[in-house]
């Protein structure tokens, strides 16, 4: 897991930021973005991928790294410029913000299997959040920021619809209820294409 970071200490770089987002995929909600900048040398037990990790191990790895990090930051998009601008530059512009509100001037930036519009040397790696331990950190700031969101303040925000079981992705209940009590404004309109033609044939038939 610290094979690229090895690689950029090596030649100096000290200040190295992983980047990783979350919620690409899901009907509802923002994506999530994080950047994370970890002490060089720092070996973090456990750390993977935030999607091959259980939720208390994430949640245990979540505090590790806060308390360690030397500098942290999450950034969100909305469903409306998810719509507007296309998932793919959402997810990019999330990861952008994150990196700018470090608060710190990172020497050099890995990303899971992408690349930003920032003047900063930079790597995409594929899965890099199972073979970088400073991308699998970011994966899981990310992850544990928007699972609580779905859990409590978008839950609560609309009751019914399984937020916090189904988290926001196209699962069978989450599927059922948005064809039961209809799309939110938080729901992506440019992802329910299939649910929203079910729902108009409801109504013609």
């Amino acid at each position: 897991m610290l094979d690229y970071e090895k690689q950029l200490w090596e030649q100096g770089c000290t200040l190295i930021a992983g980047i990783d987002e979350v919620g690409r995929g899901c009907l509802f909600g923002d994506v999530v973005a994080a950047a994370v900048v970890l002490p060089p040398g720092l070996i973090l037990d456990g750390i993977n991928d935030s999607k091959k990790l259980s939720e208390k191990k994430r949640e245990e790895l979540y505090g590790v790294i806060l308390e360690h990090a030397l500098y942290w930051s999450v950034a969100r998009i909305d469903s409306v410029e998810i719509d507007r601008i296309n998932i793919k530059q959402a997810s990019r512009l999330a990861m952008k913000r994150a990196v700018e509100t470090l608060g710190a001037d990172p020497e050099h930036l890995l990303i899971d299997a992408e690349k930003i519009d920032l003047d900063i040397p930079q790597q995409a790696i594929i899965k890099g959040d199972a073979t970088s331990q400073s991308i699998a950190a970011a994966s899981i700031l990310a992850k544990v920021t928007r699972d609580r969101l779905c859990k409590t303040e978008w839950e609560m925000l609309y009751p019914g619809y399984g937020i916090a079981i189904h988290k926001g992705y196209a699962t069978k209940l989450h599927r059922e209820s948005i064809l039961s009590l209809g799309p939110t404004p938080m729901h992506r309109q440019s992802f329910l294409g299939n649910i929203l033609a079910e729902m108009e044939q409801q109504v013609l038939f």
